[in-house]
């Protein structure tokens, strides 16, 4: 179907009804799609801590929202307004757009567009929503909602793929490795022969220490209290692995400094969204010239944070999406796993069918997980 053709489409999709209960797999109603908008089958999803948060209410209490935002499709139909995308197409549905002529895009300093913001509604951008069940409105789980077998997303935030890319890497690289990544090349350009700390060895963490390494660092130290991410780390370029958990007497950032001469790091990555780490991160970098950026999400909202590190020339930087531009940067990432300059087979580590959602949330918690694939494709 395409264009005008498009009819109500009756499906299955992940549901939370309302904060912090169970998901449940129903069948929802996804509309066809407006002018501007295009409708997506989606092939393959995968899971991010974020859709845990967005279970408790992150970033704003909407319920009930179909959850996932992260995953690849395939266009099914598409609004009369859009041209650069027809049935067919192999997408990627990203949480950000960039209109490349707005004050924020032409400045070179972020990602966030002005034109095309980070829906945290969960609504279209014409306040509205594509999904209902059992008659009520739906919300989206920022611009998407790939944990449902079709989506509708506006044109802005979609991003065409080479149908020759591997589609269970296409998954991850909407958010979180992408996100690590992203946080060492564009946030703040890691140095060759710097030295790099990452707190959290998850498919963010590991991204950052990929991102590191692909920069040249010299020294990139992960820090997590599960051993075997030490296999992990290693394999994306870790130098150095920190159990804390193996010195509870000391703190991260001292354990960090003993591994540095006892000066810091120049850059740390703080991945796991645990408040107090952040401080551990800051007080783990080098006195007036280290930098640390926070890309973790939590549900807390305020920090506490040394202010004495700040007053001695600390930087802390947030970062959303590693500072990549959807349009801009994240293709580049997709041809260098294309080449096979970045390995992703590390991440995958278990796979569920989408009637199958609770296990993948009770994979989550084993000790070797890094990244659940969804398979909603035959």
């Amino acid at each position: 179907m395409s264009k005008s053709d498009s009819l109500v489409i009756t499906c299955k999709a992940v549901v939370c009804w309302g904060m912090g209960e169970p998901v449940k797999v129903e069948e929802i109603q996804v509309e066809p799609p407006k002018s501007c908008e295009a409708r997506i089958k989606t092939l393959y999803a995968s899971v991010c801590h974020t859709d845990i948060l967005l279970t408790n209410g992150f970033p704003i209490p909407a319920f009930p929202r179909v959850l996932g935002h992260e995953g690849v499709g395939v266009i099914e139909s598409v609004g009369e307004e859009v041209t650069d995308l027809k049935e067919g197409d192999l997408v990627i549905p990203t949480f950000l757009g960039e209109c490349q002529d707005c004050e924020n895009c032409l400045s070179g300093k972020t990602n966030l567009c002005l034109k095309y913001p980070v829906p945290f509604s969960g609504l279209m951008p014409d306040g509205t929503s594509r999904m209902t069940a059992r008659g009520q409105m739906l919300y989206h789980s920022f611009s998407c909602s790939t944990w449902s077998e079709y989506l509708v997303v506006d044109a802005n935030y979609i991003l065409k793929l080479d149908p020759s890319v591997n589609l269970h890497h296409a998954s991850f690289l909407s958010c979180g490795f992408s996100t690590g990544f992203g946080a060492a090349w564009k946030e703040v350009g890691v140095e060759k022969g710097s030295s790099v700390a990452v707190l959290g060895l998850g498919a963010v963490g590991l991204g950052a220490i990929e991102g590191a390494r692909m920069q040249g660092a010299a020294k990139i130290i992960g820090i997590d209290k599960n051993e075997t991410k030490r296999t992990k780390g290693e394999a994306f370029g870790m130098t150095d692995f920190i159990n804390p958990e193996r010195d509870v007497h000391k703190s991260i950032s001292k354990l960090v400094k003993e591994l540095t001469g006892g000066m810091g790091v120049d850059y740390c990555f703080e991945c796991t969204g645990v408040a107090p780490l952040v401080n551990e991160a800051l007080q783990a970098t080098k006195m007036g010239k280290g930098q640390t950026i926070v890309i973790g999400e939590g549900n807390h909202a305020t920090v506490e944070i040394n202010f004495l590190s700040l007053v001695f020339g600390g930087n802390l930087k947030g970062s959303i999406f590693g500072g990549l531009r959807a349009k801009t940067d994240l293709p580049i990432i997709i041809d260098k796993c294309k080449n096979k300059e970045i390995q992703l087979d590390e991440l995958l580590t278990h796979e569920v069918r989408l009637e199958d959602i609770d296990k993948a949330f009770e994979q989550l918690k084993q000790p070797d997980c890094v990244k659940v694939l969804i398979k909603l494709c035959d």
